[in-house]
């Protein structure tokens, strides 16, 4: 007798997942932990992050909408101005840097900058460039602005049962000036960019770390009780600073963040981890789930990831989901960083 010997079949490849048609592939997720219909959950990542808190209101979950979009606003401007998206309207969050930097400002650890850039004779919040495309009145409204999302970060981290955040990359971009962290390069989606100011950082597998546990730190600081489920996006990067090939940069990001994810839930009883990575990139998959330009998520993908998430949650077999919200946002439409295929030189 060996210990491979009393292992269930999902613990093999060849049955588990070459030989099962890959749609029928199923039980790649035991959670650690419930969340039922009373649980308020909260949700917070990259571009692709956006599709759980959809997932979980559709199933009859308590997603936590803690900065809903004030009242005469039509869904497509709700969209534009990332409402809905997230349990807060910070805008895609990239990197646990950036959690932690949103973290730290919400629960009174750092006081945020007071800089807005400026457009014209409107102004833009440097750290969720994307949101209110016409930009702010003033630096004052742009602040305002600012401030109800810190006190519906607040609102959020103390109420939540479970914070669930999808790691989507490692560059980031560093400000000499304060010491803080863009979502994006300056003067790709909005601002100027100056060489002698912002620098590439690429995070280290100990930074992503060290980020995650202070960011998870400071929100059980704020509510001892939370806890923490982990992704990663399957969307891959749109372009590397580096300088260097996107293909591997895209590796070395993925690979990071994913070691980073098993690293915690290994560490920590209250921490998971989710497969939304492993369901859209796996080679028995084939690259079915991409789009034609091989880096956006299609609707079947993430009707799929999805239906893996709900399935572990519920305990039950995969199910197809309801027909899907067409309106919803998916893939580069909701990701700032798509942006960056302008300045491809071809």
């Amino acid at each position: 007798m060996n210990p491979y010997q009393s292992l269930p079949v999902r613990s093999f490849w060849r049955p588990a997942v070459a030989e099962p048609d890959p749609l029928d592939i199923g039980d790649v997720w035991t959670p650690k932990f419930t969340l039922d219909q009373d649980s308020p959950v909260i949700t917070a990542g990259s571009c692709f992050a956006a599709q759980l808190g959809r997932a979980l209101l559709n199933s009859g979950l308590n997603w936590l909408d803690a900065e809903p979009a004030p009242p005469g606003l039509t869904r497509q401007q709700r969209q534009d101005r990332g409402y809905g998206a997230f349990s807060f309207r910070t805008g895609n969050i990239y990197t646990p840097a950036v959690l932690r930097q949103w973290l730290s400002w919400a629960l009174s650890h750092a006081r945020p900058p007071q800089e807005a850039w400026p457009e014209g004779d409107r102004y833009a919040d440097p750290y969720r460039p994307a949101i209110d495309p016409d930009g702010f009145a003033s630096p004052a409204a742009m602040l305002q602005a600012r401030e109800t999302t810190l006190s519906a970060i607040r609102t959020a981290v103390t109420t939540a049962s479970c914070l669930v955040f999808t790691m989507g990359l490692t560059e980031a971009w560093l400000d000499a000036t304060d010491g803080t962290v863009h979502p994006t390069c300056p003067g790709t989606v909005r601002g100027t960019f100056d060489a002698e100011r912002y620098s590439l950082h690429n995070f280290t597998f100990a930074e992503v770390h060290r980020d995650m546990t202070e960011a998870i730190a400071m929100a059980r600081q704020a509510n001892p009780g939370l806890r923490v489920l982990l992704t990663v996006s399957p969307q891959p990067l749109t372009a590397t600073a580096t300088g260097g090939h996107a293909l591997p940069a895209n590796g070395y990001s993925k690979s990071v963040l994913r070691a980073v994810a098993g690293q915690l839930a290994l560490e920590d009883p209250d921490i998971d981890y989710f497969p939304s990575y492993e369901l859209i990139t796996g080679p028995v998959f084939g690259g079915r789930f991409f789009g034609s330009n091989q880096r956006t998520v299609t609707p079947e993908g993430v009707d799929f990831v999805m239906r893996h998430f709900l399935a572990g949650l519920a305990n039950r077999p995969t199910q197809p989901l309801p027909a899907r919200d067409t309106a919803a946002r998916s893939g580069d439409a909701a990701c700032e960083d798509a942006v960056l295929d302008y300045y491809s030189p071809r």
